[in-house]
Order: C-alpha cells, then sequence, then structure tokens
C-alpha cells in the first residue's frame, strides 16, 4: 500500500467506511500489556478490516508496519519526539491512542507527523475501525471536540485581543488568495475533490497547491498545513 504525502485533516466523527475492506499491517506500543492486548482484540473483530500484527520487539517487521499506533497515558516530550521519529519512517503512519489529551497536545503531535489521535475511552471498535480506514486513505483525523488546538486565539489570549492582521501575514508568507482559499477549505475537512469542485479548479491544481505549500513551509502534511495557517493568521 503506497503511503499518502499528504493528508486531509477530517474529526474522526465524520468518517464513513462505506463497507470498503482493507488489509493492513498494524504494529501497537507503549502502554501496558492489557492495553496493548485489548486493542489488538478490538482490531481482530473488525469486518471490513484485516489486521495484520507485527511485532514492534523485532526492528525487522516494525520497519514494515503501515500503522504505528502509539498507547499512552498523556503526551509528554519525550512521545512526541516518538512519534517525530516514527513518522520519519517511509511509509509509516503514526496514531495515537490517549488517555488524557489537550488541545494544546494535539497541536503539537501533529506537528509533530500524528496522522491521528483517539482518546482511549473513545476506542470502540467502531472509532478504531474507522480511524485505520482514514488514515489508509491518507486523511488525518481527530476527535471534533480536539480540534480546537487549531483555533488561533488561546485560552491565554484576551478576548478583547484585536484579529490578526491577515493581510501582512499574508505578504511576509508569499501566500496567495487561492493558496489561502485551498487551506480554509482544507480545515473544513474538504478532500481535494471537493475543493476542485467548489473552487473550480482541477484536482491536479488542488493536488500542487498543497505540495507547494507543504514544501515551502516545510510542512509534513496537509494536516500541520492547517494547523501553521490557523495559528499565523491565514484562515
Amino acid at each position: 500500500m503506497t503511503t499518502a504525502s499528504v493528508h486531509t485533516l477530517r474529526p474522526l466523527e465524520s468518517v464513513h467506511t462505506a463497507g470498503v475492506s482493507l488489509h493492513l499491517r498494524v504494529a501497537v506500543q507503549g502502554g501496558d500489556a492489557l492495553t496493548r492486548a485489548g486493542l489488538r482484540a478490538v482490531m481482530d473483530t473488525l469486518a471490513d478490516v484485516q489486521v495484520e500484527h507485527v511485532d514492534v520487539e523485532q526492528p525487522a517487521d516494525l520497519a514494515q508496519a503501515e500503522v504505528v499506533v502509539v498507547v499512552l497515558e498523556a503526551v509528554t516530550a519525550r512521545a512526541v519526539d516518538a512519534v517525530r521519529r516514527l513518522a520519519a519512517r517511509p511509509g509509516c503512519r503514526p496514531v495515537l491512542v490517549v488517555g488524557e489529551v489537550s488541545t494544546e497536545a494535539v497541536a503539537l503531535v501533529v506537528q509533530a507527523g500524528a496522522v491521528g489521535v483517539l482518546r482511549r475511552r473513545e476506542a470502540t471498535a467502531e472509532a478504531v475501525g474507522a480511524l485505520l480506514h482514514a488514515v489508509a486513505s491518507g486523511e488525518a483525523v481527530v476527535p471534533v471536540a480536539l480540534l480546537a488546538a487549531l483555533l488561533p486565539q488561546t485560552a491565554s489570549e484576551p478576548t478583547s485581543a484585536p484579529p490578526r492582521a491577515a493581510g501582512h501575514v499574508l505578504a511576509l508568507t508569499g501566500v496567495n488568495d487561492r493558496e489561502r482559499s485551498v487551506l480554509r477549505l482544507l480545515g473544513e475537512g474538504a478532500d481535494t475533490r471537493e475543493i476542485a469542485r467548489r473552487l473550480s479548479y482541477s484536482e491536479r491544481t488542488v493536488k500542487v497547491v498543497v505540495q507547494d505549500l507543504t514544501r515551502r513551509f516545510g510542512l509534513r502534511n496537509r494536516t500541520h498545513a492547517v494547523a501553521y495557517a490557523v495559528r499565523h493568521g491565514l484562515i
């Protein structure tokens, strides 16, 4: 299976599997033995995803994993570094199952290269199946309640603060109106086809715009591009 170089941000709640069958090599690491075993058992019950479990103790096998599920109690600096190392491996898509996670932590792991975040208490068979389908399709998903991580205003900012000078930022970064429109639709969860339809572009043009943005600013994927754009007032 070929790994997508860019990812469309989508709330987990909006992902539908549509009965499409998949075969994925999946590794589960971190957490305690019971949690890891529970996740594997959940994946084995999925009707539309055939999971081939990868032994994380064997480096040669782990290198072949298409999805690495990292189990955490909470996001730490060490965990973010681990995600970054996993994301740097060719063909590897790291996703997180986390006990406690803040919106700030979501932003950190997304920027490190994670393409999925799922709270452990919500790791039902349906949610895990939706997550695997989305990641396999080149999308990146997080629970909709955690999308606040991508909002431009943080809790520490005064509510009376003036809006950001988006035009000034655009001038500094060289992002044009077409690129800004594509970024805005990415932030809404639109895929390449939908963006092309709504902006009257070809799908190839949309892909070129996204690839140029990620390359120009050193971004890992579409999710990172949206986070960057929001944090810098571009959308």
